[in-house]
């Protein structure tokens, strides 16, 4: 039995030698299959961390350069308001225009940020004004004054102004009196950070010429384009000599040109209000406009101020050394004779202005033309009446 049982375990022992040298080979082959795995999955892991780095670092790149070309533009646009307010500081010396119909390219607006100054920092103070060379062209003061639009129009870059102001012209065969005003004036209101348009309103035809009568048409004409809250009215060949001169409205009517040279820089009269004038659109409403039965020279002006007076409205002016103009010298334009009636109709203001204003306006509006430094309004203003001119003799011979 021993002897069996010796052979048994002998067999035994043989049998399972093969699967004891075979689970030790697998296990060596299963310890270098996990080590390989292990080196390649760091292989792996590097290579996209490299990756992963590289595409970092161009992603990065790409938000600098972006945002250097943005700084790059903002740079360039800053850069480009200063030329443009130092060229409006230095008088914008030489301005002319092209009549047309073309649009301006806008120019870089900045963001409008701070209400514009009461006291702008680019003007000059006094100035030397001359008529005496031929004035430029419209072309050339066109070129001087790249920032005003078509029309006339002049919006401030660098400031939100407080009043929106309507620059009305009453006129006639003046052309070369314009090419001095518009040279003069442009610069002048770019330099005071005013808002505005230019409005020339031209009496077609021949008849008698009515400069009330125009302004305010040149009141109504100005409101289709805008809303206007400030109107001065000027008289084509008056050129401020001081900038200071602020062209804008304020609490009363505002009489500008109270020391023109015509009249060795003083006030003709206390009640004086021609030449150049403001008023708010509150205020204009309020006196009923201007009087449209003015024909000829002389009298409108007056009749305007007895309107201020008998609402209860004070007139406002600058110092005399501010409010100083220069006048185009020029004979008596022909069809503007005086008007022989007009000191009796000033007497009676208190009777016609509620009848005679803006209230009662008629004309007829040929057209309307947006040239570079203006609008150009052409309008029929109709004629004298010979009922009322036999109506206003009778009245003045009778002392009413």
């Amino acid at each position: 039995m021993s002897l069996v049982k010796s052979v048994q375990h002998t067999f035994l022992a043989a049998s399972q030698a093969p699967s004891r040298y075979m689970n030790a080979r697998a296990r060596v082959w299963k310890n270098k299959l996990a080590a390989a795995m292990y080196g390649a999955t760091k292989k792996r892991l590097a290579s996209m961390i490299i990756v992963a780095f590289g595409a970092n670092c161009f992603f990065v790149l790409v938000l600098y350069t972006k945002a250097h070309e943005q700084v790059m533009t903002f740079i360039r646009a800053q850069t480009h308001q200063l030329q443009l307010l130092e060229h409006a500081s230095q008088g914008l010396t030489e301005q002319h225009a092209v009549p047309g119909f073309r649009q301006f390219p806008i120019p870089l607006q900045a963001p409008r940020q701070v209400t514009c100054s009461d006291r702008p920092a680019h003007l000059l103070g006094a100035m030397n004004v001359s008529f005496v060379k031929t004035p430029q062209s419209l072309e050339a003061i066109e070129k001087s004054n790249p920032n005003v639009e078509l029309g006339g129009q002049f919006h401030p870059s660098d400031c939100i102004p407080s009043q929106k102001v309507a620059i009305i012209v009453p006129f006639r065969h003046r052309d070369e009196h314009l090419k001095h005003w518009l040279y003069y004036l442009h610069p002048i209101l770019q330099r005071q950070r005013v808002e505005y348009g230019v409005y020339i309103v031209n009496q077609f035809g021949e008849g008698v010429f009515n400069r009330a009568k125009l302004m305010n048409i040149g009141y109504v004409e100005a409101l289709k384009d805008a809303p206007y809250d400030c109107f001065i009215f000027s008289d084509v060949d008056l050129v401020p000599m001081d900038d200071r001169n602020l062209y804008r409205c304020y609490d009363n009517p505002r009489h500008f040109s109270v020391a023109v040279d015509k009249f060795n820089f003083s006030l003709p009269y206390k009640e004086c209000f021609g030449g150049v004038s403001g008023l708010t659109k509150k205020q204009f409403e309020k006196i009923n406009g201007f009087p449209n039965n003015y024909w000829g020279w002389g009298g409108e002006d007056d009749d305007i101020y007895n309107r201020i007076r008998k609402v209860g409205m004070n007139i406002s002016r600058p110092d005399m050394t501010i409010g100083r103009y220069r006048m185009i010298r020029h004979n008596r334009d022909a069809h503007n004779e005086n008007n022989p009636f007009r000191s009796w109709q000033i007497t009676k203001t208190a009777f016609t202005m509620w009848r005679d204003g803006i209230n009662t306006l008629e004309y007829k509006l040929i057209k309307a033309e947006r040239w570079p430094l203006y609008t150009k309004v052409i309008v029929e203003v109709g004629k004298r009446s010979p009922g009322n001119q036999v109506w206003a003799h009778r009245n003045k011979r009778q002392g009413h």
